[in-house]
């Protein structure tokens, strides 16, 4: 049995990722959550985690840090789940895309922090975060436009490139972001799957909280 070692699921980004694509796609795993927020949780992180930081996937005694290295250790351990799209050129710009936005977007990523518990209410953007949300949604399209005829996700069914991005969508959902009609079909899809919807209801059942995340 995997685990798969998380943070907080109000504010977690990274944690989601890997968590959505193994629920998504019905792999078995175990998760262990640690509170990134208070002492005890960051010297548990240490003992477990080589960076300190979440997620880390274990495998017996293979242990995978970083979202990115996680997908491809899947990936190879799982060929039939299509982790990756199917096509050598769906699976060039899936990845091309996972490495810009694992790279990119920081505007986006600093101004429209990740809460999953934050009620939908509108935030100016400053002209930074307009240019990373024309980008996001130009990424989008252009993947749903070559490869998405075969289902309502970037490359049709779903992969490790939407797992990459479900952050995103609720950093666009909660903080009211205005988008075409395609990017918010592609956000709904996102946000229908029950891998989301059991996130959203954990967030919520937590106790823990971020002073600065929260004020936002």
């Amino acid at each position: 049995m995997l685990t798969l070692v998380i943070g907080n699921k109000a504010y977690s980004s990274w944690s989601l990722r890997p968590w959505i694509l193994l629920a998504t796609l019905h792999i078995p795993f175990e998760e262990k959550q640690v509170n990134l927020y208070d002492e005890p949780g960051k010297k548990k992180l240490k003992r477990l985690s080589p960076t300190g930081k979440v997620p880390l996937l274990i495998d017996g005694e293979i242990e995978v840090w970083e979202s990115v290295a996680i997908f491809e250790y899947l990936a190879e351990k799982y060929p039939a789940k299509g982790i990756w799209p199917k096509t050598r050129a769906a699976r060039a710009e899936a990845r091309a895309l996972v490495a810009e936005m694992h790279a990119g977007f920081m505007a986006m990523r600093r101004h429209l922090p990740t809460n999953f518990r934050r009620e939908v209410r509108l935030r100016e953007l400053m002209p930074e975060v307009v240019a990373d949300v024309a980008r996001m949604e130009a990424a989008w399209a252009g993947a749903r436009r070559k490869f998405g005829k075969g289902g309502p996700f970037l490359f049709g069914k779903f992969s490790a490139a939407d797992a990459m991005f479900a952050p995103v969508v609720n950093r666009l959902h909660i903080y009211d972001v205005k988008v075409k009609k395609e990017t918010r079909a592609y956000m709904d899809a996102i946000m229908a799957l029950p891998a989301w919807q059991a996130w959203i209801k954990d967030a919520f059942a937590e106790k823990q909280t971020h002073e600065v995340y929260d004020a936002i």
